[in-house]
């Protein structure tokens, strides 16, 4: 019974072992990390690697989401890269960015176009009276998606303007995450949108929750913030569809978001990122009306360059970091970034501290508390490092930081849903969208400017003096972000 029990054992270390030496997408260090703890913890770990060590998002939801992928980039690149007849009247992006744009650009086949117009919400009360003002004048269709939908009072405006819309014969639809919003899909409220002639759907469902567990990744979520309105207006930006006090974690309120409304080509691009995921959870794609299209194709013949981005587990793997990489070394005098989960991978690491230590102002702005305690300790596990290299760090006070924001030299702004996390990076489907204009730039810059107002400043001295076991646990964590 020993030899046998003993054999077993080694079988199922061997066997783990080697699925995770053939696998030809890990990246080392996360190949390196599971290794050690397969050996170190080997029934638990073998049981977590099954559980969460691969992407999967099942054989059936994985085979439709590939296909709709197809069609929608063959669509999306016939809609979205044809150039209008204002495609010449704005000046081309500067070289300086040129690298950046087309790496953009390469991840879902969206071409950078001219055309758009911007403007910066003040806070979540002016986005959502704003929304809601844009959803009751509503024309033809209205396409939402949210990672968190909460019942709340901004949860139930959302919602009524939709059954309103619906009811005057606009076609409306509204997607949730499985568990971001799976409070709201058990609610009254879910059920009175559908009686209401609202269209629902639900990305990523754990209903079946063995199910899920056995054949997919339960972690694996949708956590895009998608607004579409006639196919001519967009709200991009970090904003779930629910209070500043944020219920389910009002300890941490108030969520500080940010949220732009765009209007021009990039319209239709973000329009693709939807159509994908609602045809990937209902199996029947239901293309943008004919008038949405036609309205979405007209271009401000004084608009600036932008380009929808849809990462996921399914596209380009370690796109996001990539980018981010792309457009650092890209910068020349100040990147400011602000972001509520830092945990990031050597590509970004390295691109921070290479950016600052060639004289580039770097500031990173991050939450003073985190809703995570183990993303804080991982963040602060990389402070030695990038205060070293010359990069500023400052921790926001009031409540979390919720606003995901790049800017760079004054020009070129990264705004949307994603964190500078390994769960953006390698698990979540996010959106994002990448613009050249000096005057939208300085309006999200100002904002970040207004963060930096209510945050401490973050020192070398601050890092050394921390306890000998804040600094142990701090850094066995960050060891072992590759799994978290």
């Amino acid at each position: 019974m020993t030899w046998l029990l003993l054999t077993l054992h080694v079988l199922l270390i061997a066997g783990f072992g080697l699925r995770i030496l053939l696998r030809r997408d890990m990246r080392p260090d996360v190949r390196l990390a599971w290794l050690m703890v397969i050996v170190l913890l080997p029934y638990v770990s073998c049981l977590l690697y099954y559980l969460f060590g691969e992407v999967a998002l099942g054989r059936v939801p994985g085979r439709r989401r590939l296909n709709v992928r197809e069609f929608c980039q063959t669509r999306g690149s016939a809609l979205a890269s044809a150039p209008g007849p204002m495609s010449q009247a704005r000046p081309a992006i500067p070289d300086q960015w040129l690298p950046a744009f087309r790496y953009a650009s390469s991840i879902n086949g969206f071409a950078p176009l001219p055309g758009h117009r911007a403007e910066l919400m003040r806070d979540g009360a002016h986005a959502r009276a704003q929304m809601l003002a844009d959803m009751d004048a509503a024309r033809h269709e209205i396409n939402v998606l949210y990672y968190i939908w909460l019942d709340d009072s901004t949860g139930t405006d959302v919602a009524h303007a939709l059954m309103r819309a619906a009811q005057r014969g606009v076609t409306c639809r509204a997607m949730v995450d499985g568990l971001g919003s799976r409070a709201l899909t058990r609610s009254p409220l879910w059920q009175q949108m559908r009686q209401a002639g609202v269209h629902l759907a639900i990305a990523l469902p754990i209903s079946n929750l063995l199910k899920v567990m056995l054949t997919s990744r339960i972690d694996l979520r949708n956590h895009r913030k998608i607004t579409l309105i006639d196919g001519r207006i967009n709200y991009c930006g970090s904003q779930n569809c629910a209070d500043e006090g944020f219920r389910i974690k009002a300890r941490y309120a108030p969520w500080v978001d940010i949220m732009l409304r765009l209007q021009g080509p990039v319209v239709m691009q973000m329009q693709q990122a939807f159509a994908s995921d609602w045809a990937q959870s209902d199996a029947c794609l239901a293309p943008p009306t004919t008038e949405a299209e036609t309205e979405a194709g007209a271009a401000a013949d004084d608009g600036f360059h932008a380009v929808a981005i849809a990462e996921g587990p399914t596209e380009r793997a370690r796109s996001t970091p990539q980018l981010v990489a792309s457009l650092l070394a890209c910068a020349q005098r100040e990147v400011v970034i602000s972001t509520p989960y830092f945990v990031p991978d050597s590509t970004v690491l390295d691109a921070l501290c290479a950016a600052a230590l060639r004289q580039v102002q770097v500031t990173l702005i991050l939450p003073a508390r985190n809703d995570s305690w183990i993303v804080g300790a991982v963040s602060r596990s990389h402070y030695w490092r990038l205060l070293s290299a010359g990069v500023h760090i400052h921790e926001f006070r009031p409540g979390l930081l919720h606003a995901k924001t790049l800017c760079l030299d004054g020009s070129v702004s990264l705004i949307g849903s994603t964190n500078l996390d390994l769960r953006s990076f390698d698990l979540n489907f996010e959106n994002n969208v990448l613009l050249h204009d000096e005057a939208i730039t300085e309006a999200i810059r100002h904002r970040q400017q207004s963060y930096l107002h209510e945050s401490d400043v973050v020192t070398l001295a601050q890092v050394h003096s921390a306890p000998w076991w804040k600094r142990i646990w701090d850094n066995l964590l960050g060891a072992l972000s590759p799994l978290l």
